[in-house]
């Protein structure tokens, strides 16, 4: 347990060291970070429940009942939970799941006296981190000013989120920037399928999202238009958000200003150009997702939409080619002359042929982390100050890739218009 708190964090970052306690049936381990959000990692009988489940909401509850009996303060909830990292694994006999994949915990009975699994972990933690804390001064003058860290970054932001909030639902009225769909996510009585399918594409400019929104599907299909590139993120703390009307928008079109629990749509599609700035504003996206709400890609919810570089047809036929690769093989196919296209951006595609791209047969790119990602780290080797050392890696590792076409092809290179 303790190991695989290190293999995932960034140690640098730490506020204090890795807090870790096993019992006969439990181990669990905690720390804080300089992240925002919670990241937990919970197991039963070895298992990796990766949807968490009743042990790892009891763990959640027990931290924070204890940090407020041990310093006798009434800490927001959300004071306490900010930046942790944190893990528990138990073992039961017959564990009951919620899902085939037995990767979410139900409720259970631990033992024949009718004790929960809720009120085991809670009993076992409140005990345990109370007398660590106790033992431990260091330990716990640390936690405490990472909570009063984010108790004050809290009250700092509250007036300037009270204006941004109240511009946002105004926006709401006559958003522009949100073309939303009839369905949701958070719509409990839609069915699971029609949840699932829900989707929004945020879009560079007003010709790419012009294109997305006559093609789509109005029931699970909204579109989000950027004005160019976004902010820079990095490195800022979250009153950033609030104080740029564009972030403080998007974050509110999610509904993910709270967690993800009311998120709107269940895939956040990013929908750019595949040239220089739309790889560009994909970097600034990726960023500002996983600076301030990385739980957003932890559970899958991310991805980048890929549309096709080129088509290539005869009279014929037509072939859509989303590389270089599949550009060559149509052109072998054809046998003769062919019409290549280059679609340089997302707007000069018609709605009539985008409307395949997002449909049945669109392509996702899942946005993932391998369980050994730091995210601190990460960010500060794309998005740092270490230009040179970015500059270096790109030198040592191009790759030209040159168009070998048959000789034989009589071929028309043309842009969209």
């Amino acid at each position: 347990m303790l190991d695989l708190l290190t293999n995932k964090t960034d140690v640098e970052s730490l506020r204090y060291p890795i807090i870790h306690v096993r019992g006969e049936d439990i181990e669990f381990a905690l720390t804080h970070g300089s992240q925002y959000g919670e990241e937990y990692y919970s197991f039963v009988n070895g298992q990796n429940t990766t949807q968490g489940g009743t042990h790892l909401q009891a763990y959640r509850e027990a931290i924070v009942k204890t940090v407020r009996e041990h310093f006798n303060k009434s800490f927001d909830t959300k004071d306490i939970q900010s930046a942790i990292i944190g893990a528990i694994s138990i073992r039961v006999e017959e564990p009951v799941f919620e899902s085939q994949t037995k990767t979410k915990l139900g409720s259970l009975k631990m033992a024949p006296d009718g004790q929960t699994v809720r009120s085991f972990i809670v009993d076992f933690v409140k005990a345990q981190l109370d007398n660590f804390l106790h033992k431990n001064k260091s330990h716990a003058e640390a936690l405490l000013k990472r909570i009063q860290q984010s108790e004050r970054e809290r009250k700092e932001i509250a007036g300037i989120k009270k204006l941004a909030n109240q511009r946002a639902r105004k926006a709401n009225i006559h958003n522009k920037k949100l073309r939303d769909c009839k369905l949701h996510l958070s719509d409990k009585k839609k069915t699971e399928e029609e949840r699932l399918a829900t989707t929004v594409f945020i879009t560079e400019g007003d010709s790419a999202s012009g294109s997305i929104t006559k093609a789509r599907n109005v029931q699970t299909q909204a579109v989000f238009s950027l004005r160019g590139k976004p902010l820079n993120s990095f490195g800022q703390t979250k009153k950033i958000v609030y104080e740029n009307e564009e972030l403080n928008l998007l974050q509110h079109a999610l509904n993910i200003e709270d967690g993800l629990e009311g998120l709107r749509f269940n895939r956040v599609v990013i929908a750019t150009d595949a040239d220089v700035d739309g790889m560009h504003i994909r970097l600034l996206l990726l960023t500002f997702f996983l600076q301030f709400f990385p739980d957003l890609v932890r559970e899958g919810h991310l991805y980048i939409l890929e549309t096709p570089l080129f088509r290539v047809r005869d009279k014929k036929k037509t072939f859509y080619c989303y590389s270089e690769q599949e550009k060559r093989d149509a052109i072998k196919e054809l046998r003769g002359k062919a019409e290549i296209t280059r679609f340089k951006g997302l707007g000069e595609i018609s709605p009539n042929e985008f409307g395949g791209f997002i449909g049945e047969d669109i392509r996702l790119e899942p946005v993932r982390m391998k369980n050994t990602t730091q995210i601190t780290e990460l960010l500060t080797y794309y998005m740092g100050k270490n230009t040179m050392q970015r500059q270096e890696f790109i030198i040592n590792n191009l790759k030209v890739e040159l168009d070998n076409i048959d000789e034989d092809a009589e071929i028309v290179e043309m842009e969209a218009v």
